[in-house]
């Protein structure tokens, strides 16, 4: 059956294959070798795991790589708008989200080597990306873990150019455990034995000590953020040092403190890959670097047009506490340069501490508007939400869309300055504003 979209084609995937998560690697690794075992035919793998800051480092990476004049694949999840986003192609001059049609082509191919045996979409969809990066030139492939690490569908790479362990805390507890400790060892299973492991900066000292000593019991080459590499900020720079030297760089063009952080796991991944990255190189990289849905302005649209005139609008998809608390400490940076009410327009999923979230803004936000999340079944009602936002001390109402909450503010606001607004807690939300606002990434 030859379909002609690549989104039909996941469609009627999705329709013949369960959703959600089933945390093993046998039915991809049979998938893969009646492929020809694509996973084993990529350049250099830069394997990315952690709760926070995957998508930024992958980001980071690519920039940095061709920044230097070299290029990369980049695979990462889940997409905000169109499937598509999870696949960019690497080309001379920087990298495109694949083409339609050849997307199309590989999901049916994949599709065609499961012969309709037991699996989940997003291994299917992992097949995929191995299939598309072994068949494409490039110089480096980074790739996203999905969820966890140790069964997570990529994690049949066998041997890294490089592990990067971005931050660990609480979330997917029902999958990886109610510990970070636990959550760590599941991260720490995309390191392989012998193969460079690189750990960006940690909240928790014991996620730390299990990444540590993963690595050291496999006797991998290991550069740990703020033992063996640093940055900070510095007179409005960020100053990036590690046993090689210093670099003094413009901030990175991501908003929020955090992301000084991202990019020194990310120089540090880079280089430990086998890259040379140099002085121009890293700056242009900074100045570059895109990630749409975390910390965006919200593009001019439809959307943007209906709050009181002069507001902020800021996206950003974290959805967990440890997300809310670096998402709060850039507006409350924010908040210093220049003041604002905050408002918040928050929709979540029912998997994730939603109260946690919410007291990462206590004291900080005026009001929240609660909305449904409607491309998620996992969806939390809106009045559920607003409870959830009251008992983290919040003033929170609930509200039917985003669209609405913005005429609503815009119907009531009577403040001299115009205020600041997140729109977040969901990257099925993000994705739904950038689609309604007509400005989905590419």
């Amino acid at each position: 059956m030859t379909v002609d979209t690549a989104e039909r084609a996941i469609e009627r995937l999705m329709s013949l294959h369960p959703k959600g998560f089933d945390l093993a690697l046998e039915r991809i690794e049979r998938l893969l070798q009646r492929l020809g075992n694509p996973h084993e035919k990529l350049p250099p793998v830069i394997h990315i795991a952690g709760t926070n800051g995957k998508g930024s480092a992958a980001a980071f990476a690519r920039a940095l790589i061709e920044a230097s004049g070299k290029t990369a694949h980049v695979h990462t999840s889940p997409h905000l708008v169109n499937w598509h986003e999870r696949y960019r192609v690497a080309a001379p001059g920087g990298g495109r989200l694949v083409e339609d049609a050849v997307l199309a082509e590989a999901v049916e191919r994949v599709a065609e080597a499961n012969r309709g045996e037991q699996i989940t979409v997003f291994e299917i969809l992992t097949a995929v990306m191995f299939v598309l990066f072994s068949e494409h030139p490039a110089d480096a492939a980074i790739v996203e873990v999905g969820l966890g690490g140790r069964f997570d569908a990529t994690n049949v790479i066998a041997h890294p150019a490089v592990s990067l362990i971005m931050p660990v805390s609480l979330d997917h507890e029902a999958y990886l455990g109610d510990r970070v400790e636990l959550i760590a060892a599941e991260k720490a299973g995309i390191i392989k034995a012998g193969s460079p492991v690189v750990i960006g900066q940690q909240e928790w000292d014991a996620a730390r000590d299990v990444l540590v000593e993963t690595a050291e019991r496999l006797d991998c080459p290991l550069k740990v953020y703020g033992q063996d590499f640093i940055a900070v900020e510095e007179n409005g720079r960020m100053v990036y040092q590690d046993e090689d030297g210093l670099f003094d760089l413009p901030l990175p063009r991501l908003a929020g403190r955090h992301q000084i952080a991202n990019a020194a796991a990310a120089i540090a991944a880079v280089r430990a890959a086998g890259f040379t990255i140099g002085h121009r190189a890293a700056e242009r990289a900074m100045s570059s670097i895109s990630w749409p849905g975390r910390l965006q302005r919200l593009p001019e649209g439809r959307l943007s047009t209906m709050a009181p005139e002069g507001t902020e609008i800021w996206i950003d998809g974290g959805h967990n506490p440890g997300a809310g608390a670096v998402i709060a400490e850039a507006l409350a940076e924010a908040e210093e340069k220049r003041p604002r009410p905050l408002i918040l327009i928050t929709g979540m999923l029912n998997t994730k501490d939603q109260t946690g979230y919410f007291r990462a803004f206590e004291g900080m936000a005026r009001h929240v508007y609660t909305v449904p999340v409607e491309s998620s079944d996992a969806g939390t009602p809106n009045s559920e939400l607003a409870a959830r936002a009251n008992s983290a001390g919040l003033s929170a109402e609930p509200v039917n869309s985003v669209s609405n909450a913005l005429k609503l503010l815009a119907d009531t606001w009577d403040g001299e300055v115009p205020p600041r607004i997140l729109i977040g807690g969901s990257l099925y939300l993000v994705g739904e504003v950038l689609a309604e606002n007509g400005t989905p990434p590419d």
